[in-house]
């Protein structure tokens, strides 16, 4: 499944890096603590947070993540939006709550 296929399935807004939507996704992972992402992501995989800052997607470059997924509305400012199409993650935004996003997710068939 491709980040594009996520974003259709779960009705997710693209707010940046566009280019990367054909990546494939192969897991998942929810945090909003920096230092636990870098711990225990790994590559390919989505990563769900609430976080909307540029530090963000400095980390989803470092492990090569797939996507990083917004929740509960939250929108990311300028500065991250550019660093995410600098660096082609895709950065798809959901009015949703964390634990609703990961459910879909588990239910399109993406696991931990």
């Amino acid at each position: 499944m491709t980040v594009h296929d996520i974003a259709t399935a779960l009705g997710l807004q693209v707010a940046a890096g566009a280019e990367g939507l054909d990546r494939p996704v192969t897991g998942g992972y929810a945090s909003d603590l920096l230092s636990c992402v870098m711990a225990k992501a790994g590559a390919g995989n989505a990563w769900i947070t609430l976080q909307a800052h540029v530090n963000v997607i400095a980390v989803a470059s470092l492990l090569d993540l797939a996507c990083v997924i917004i929740t509960e509305g939250m929108q990311p400012d300028a500065e991250m939006i550019a660093r995410a199409d600098e660096h082609r993650i895709p950065t798809l935004l959901t009015p949703h709550s964390t634990y609703h996003t990961v459910g879909e997710l588990v239910r399109l068939g993406i696991r931990g």
